[in-house]
């Protein structure tokens, strides 16, 4: 009498279940440490074709489309440049109490140190006020340590003629530019200054404080190097705590 041949147990063999976990459990962790990285659009997309193709999903029909999943750009190429030296600065302020007194932003890519028109110049007025020297000269302090060339920005209000706004916002820049190089504060090779007169508010001129916010000079930090350079030291050890 023959023997009565075994079934097979339904479903998948069990070294196959085995394997398809470990798989898994590989993709997962591919996922994980892609997602904690610098994510680059170009290489991005390259690497989600090669894993569609791996798995079949371009394999049988010519009309099958695939989409790519879409990579949010939050910031420019060296936004983690950017942000070193914007946490560098942060800290920097707050040492030397000026977080008061300058604002600071990443704005355009860039990092920048806005400062309001009154702890600079009198209403209407193109001179620096000595009171403000002291701030400009922290200021110097904490740009000239840096790979970064250095962009004067005066801003003014809407009142009055625009040409006349224009005017005051350029001579305004050019003061702040000349006190820097007059004063070897920064090389004047990595300074430039220009005036927006009031065609880049910051709020809608709606009201007297909308107005005052938007009379202010920025410093515009932009990158004159290799963004994967160190940064220097900008604050004195012997002033931190042993731990």
């Amino acid at each position: 009498m023959a023997k009565k041949e075994k079934k097979a147990p339904a479903g998948a063999p069990l070294w196959m279940v085995t394997y398809s976990d470990m798989v898994t459990l590989l993709l997962t962790f591919f996922v994980l440490l892609l997602s904690m990285a610098n994510l680059d659009n170009v290489k991005f997309n390259k690497a989600s074709d090669s894993l569609a193709g791996a798995f079949g999903v371009l394999a049988s029909s010519s009309q099958t489309e695939v989409t790519s999943p879409k990579v949010v750009s939050y910031s420019p190429v060296d936004d983690d440049f950017t942000s070193r030296v914007y946490r560098r600065l942060r800290t920097k302020l707050h040492e030397l109490k000026l977080n008061k007194k300058v604002k600071l932003v990443k704005d355009r890519g860039a990092v920048v140190l806005r400062i309001d028109e009154s702890v600079l110049f009198a209403s209407g007025q193109q001179e620096i006020q000595q009171d403000a020297y002291p701030v400009l000269r922290k200021v110097a302090e904490l740009v000239r340590p840096l790979p970064l060339n250095l962009k004067v920005e005066g801003h003014t209000d809407d009142r009055g003629a625009e040409l006349a706004n224009w005017d005051l916002s350029v001579a305004r820049a050019v003061s702040v530019l000349r006190f820097l190089a007059s004063n070897q504060l920064i090389p004047l090779t990595r300074m430039a200054a220009t005036g927006y007169g009031s065609q880049k508010p910051l709020f809608p001129n709606a009201s007297d404080r909308e107005r005052a916010l938007n009379r202010r000079v920025e410093f515009v930090l932009e990158t004159s190097g290799d963004p994967d350079q160190e940064l220097p030291y900008l604050i004195d050890a012997r002033d931190q705590a042993p731990f």
